[in-house]
């Protein structure tokens, strides 16, 4: 017989109120029970807790291959006393026994992670953890080494292990500090449990059990992630050598392009053969936004070889900034790639102040996360508000930034207002979208606290916030804002009545601060006036920029546009002006290799365009261009306010079609992202009508724009078309056949109803 140490007592991690799980193992001694009573009664009488079994090596494999639990206390089975030979019997039958059934047994461990992460919650975020149970918590610890034994993932590794040492360390002082078993740190226990451990006080004990949770969590995602590929649970992209594609046997893993420097492999993002961290600065955010786009997780190795990346210059170049803005623009997708990033050390590279509110506790029991976590939540329900401001790109950073303040003494918006004017800077923004931006973190609480707090009714009060905010930009920030900041405080600090109170504010404050024309364009350069001034079909190529001209003629703008995109070229944005009887429209435009476009081909494609003999529709369509809608929900009814008149979301806008919901709901179709938008706004021109379109940024999105407005009878007089980020913001400037605005309620409808469909399909 032996005496062997199961569970904690097995993994050496007795604490002063730990059980000892022992197991009585046997090969049919008789008599066995009389002698296990002589073992057990003394441990009794000493006032030890003790979990006990008597089994055989047969029936205790039998019982943990029954029960997931009891095999995972096996498998850290350590020889106490007796024969060393039925010990390690049972070692090598029950880990062989875990390896042959690895596939359920690892979904059963996964089963078993997810139950006890919905009862206990998630130990970083809580203000009351349980050490052991919630997730990224001891158990959490285990599984991890349970994953290891099944010889699908490597161990642990040294941040893990000194988390789970962290948390250990804890729990013995928690044990010390009442005297008994227990794994919940209650608030009364912290300052004591903090002073015993050597911390300053009880937030600084939350923050560094913070830190040693997500370490967990991160680390075990990271292992059931490799032991689903290891055992062929992986999904898209899981090729393996020699599969059979077409007749053709492959000879090694799919890859699939997702940005430069970038493909999908085994459903994870890694660096292409090409790719060179060590002279490519931007790479790393690249990455993030590559792999929260394709909803997939950065491999470790790829995590490992991007430290190697240099520190991005400052300002920033604008390939950072937009990569920035795609990734927070994906929404909740956003959060696992940014948590990521935390978890690999890369943030303070990124933003450097980001360090001083990591896994920094909030005592306000309506705060659901820490202050960083919070932060990262708000940018990805903001992603889901871009439609509603004028600057999506500036909504989410305002978002990731807003509490940035309270890793500094004293009032968090006012200490904010400074960081964020830094750190907007240091990413390369303009002074006017840097003064935009910190004004949003400085006054992001000003809306939900007036509208709670003050008498609506009371016109001094729009005009004390319209005084305040002084700009119909900065309020759109701050509505969205105001929203995104509820949702992801916590249930309890967002509801209905907030945001019926919140939006009627902004109504009021709208009507105080009035309209603003959009943008003029910006003049003709010597060039592109010369080649207008040839009165000949041409295009011009300069760097990213090309240049269309060709005689003024409706659709012009969406066929060109159709060209483009048949080269697979990305627009990021358009301005259409005219000289003379010539349309002028530039494109700014990115292709996804960085391969400039041919000018002499688009130049003969264009005319072959005007003058008929090319479909661009079939063109497309046989590049698998239209095979699928923009991203987001179809379009919902349209209301009788919708149609017409002054029934819109807005003063300003007499249509405004996307599918109904209160505003603040996240919305149908892909989580975090909003739905198309399609609006016409009042007094924005007295010559045209202007056409508003928000959409997620998709292949040909231009053309599908510019040929729904074409098939209403619309000339397109000016655009003014920008992607920011992943954010499409187009406008056009159209007229009617008779070349005046469109006035009448139901043709508008009509108008606001057709683009939406050619967004959604």
């Amino acid at each position: 017989m032996a005496l062997v140490a199961v569970g904690g007592y097995g993994r050496r991690e007795l604490l002063p109120g730990s059980d000892l799980d022992v197991l009585l193992l046997h090969s049919g001694r008789p008599g066995i029970a009389a002698l296990a009573d002589r073992v057990w009664y003394p441990i009794w009488d000493s006032g030890t807790r003790l979990d006990h079994a008597v089994r055989r090596p047969a029936e205790a494999r039998e019982v943990a291959r029954q029960d997931v639990r009891v095999a995972l206390g096996l498998l850290h089975a350590r020889h106490v006393a007796g024969d060393p030979g039925l010990t390690s019997d049972l070692r090598s039958g029950v880990l062989a026994d875990w390896r042959t059934g690895a596939r359920t047994r690892l979904a059963e461990l996964q089963a078993l992670h997810e139950e006890r992460t919905a009862r206990s919650g998630e130990l970083a975020f809580l203000l009351e953890p349980d050490l052991k149970e919630a997730r990224g918590g001891l158990r959490d610890a285990e599984a991890i080494y349970a994953v290891a034994a099944a010889w699908v993932a490597p161990g642990p590794g040294p941040r893990s292990r000194a988390a789970q040492e962290a948390i250990l360390d804890a729990r013995h002082a928690l044990h010390e500090v009442t005297g008994r078993s227990s794994d919940r740190l209650v608030l009364q226990e912290q300052d004591e449990v903090a002073r015993v451990l050597g911390l300053a006080d009880a937030d600084a004990l939350l923050c560094h059990l913070a830190g040693a949770g997500r370490a967990i969590a991160y680390s075990l995602d990271q292992s059931l992630r490799q032991a689903q590929r290891s055992r062929g649970m992986g999904g898209r992209g899981a090729g393996r050598a020699g599969r059979l594609r077409g007749g053709r046997a492959r000879t090694g893993p799919e890859r699939r392009p997702l940005a430069d420097g970038l493909v999908e492999q085994d459903s994870e993002v890694v660096l292409a053969r090409s790719a060179e961290p060590s002279a490519d600065p931007v790479l790393v955010l690249r990455a993030a936004a590559a792999a929260a786009t394709a909803g997939l997780p950065l491999a470790p190795r790829t995590l490992a070889r991007l430290k190697e990346c240099p520190p991005l210059p400052v300002p920033w170049p604008a390939a950072a900034r937009d990569a920035l803005a795609t990734l927070l623009g994906t929404g909740q997708a956003a959060v696992a790639v940014w948590e990521a990033l935390d978890q690999e050390e890369m943030l303070p590279g990124l933003i450097p102040d980001w360090e001083r509110v990591r896994n920094r506790p909030q005592r306000n029991p309506l705060h659901t996360f820490t202050v960083d976590r919070h932060l990262v939540e708000t940018a990805a329900r903001a992603a889901a508000l871009t439609r509603d401001v004028a600057r999506p790109d500036l909504l989410l950073i305002a978002a990731l930034l807003h509490d940035i303040g309270k890793g500094w003494p004293g009032d968090h918006r006012v200490t904010g207002e400074v960081v964020t004017r830094d750190t907007a800077r240091r990413m390369g923004l303009p002074e006017a979208d840097t003064e935009l931006v910190a004004s949003a973190v400085r006054h992001h609480l000003l809306l939900p606290h007036t509208a709670t707090r003050r008498d609506l009714d009371d016109p001094q009060t729009a005009a004390q916030v319209a005084a305040t905010v002084g700009s119909r930009p900065l309020l759109e920030l701050l509505h969205a804002l105001a929203v995104a900041d509820g949702q992801a405080t916590g249930p309890a600090a967002w509801n209905d009545w907030k945001a019926g109170l919140v939006a009627d504010l902004v109504r009021r404050v709208e009507a105080v601060l009035g309209g603003q024309p959009p943008p003029a364009p910006l003049p003709l350069r010597p060039a592109q006036v010369a080649l207008a001034e040839a009165g000949q079909p041409a295009a011009m190529v300069t760097g990213p920029e090309v240049t269309v001209v060709a005689p003024d003629r409706p659709g012009l703008l969406w066929q060109a546009a159709g060209v483009l995109a048949s080269h697979r070229l990305a627009v990021r944005s358009a301005n259409a002006t005219s000289h003379g009887a010539m349309a002028v429209t530039s494109f700014t435009v990115a292709h996804p290799y960085g391969e400039p476009p041919d000018a002499a081909l688009v130049t003969s494609e264009l005319r072959r365009v005007l003058a008929g003999e090319l479909d661009v529709a079939d063109q497309l369509r046989r590049q698998g261009m239209l095979g699928a809608p923009v991203r987001g929900a179809g379009p919902g009814p349209v209301t009788k306010e919708q149609a017409g008149g002054s029934g819109g979301s807005s003063p300003r806008t007499s249509t405004g079609l996307r599918p109904p919901g209160p505003r603040g709901a996240v919305p149908p179709g892909r989580p975090g992202l909003a739905p198309p938008k399609v609006t016409l706004v009042d007094d924005a021109s007295r010559t045209a009508t202007v056409v508003e379109v928000r959409a997620h940024d998709t292949p040909g999105l231009l053309w599908r724009i510019g040929r729904a407005l074409g098939e209403c009878g619309l000339d397109v007089r000016a655009a003014r078309v920008e992607t920011l980020g992943a954010e499409a913001v187009d406008v056009f400037y159209v007229v009617g056949a008779d070349g005046r605005p469109v006035t009448d309620a139901p043709t508008r409808g009509r108008i606001a109803a057709q683009v939406l469909s050619a967004l959604t399909g």
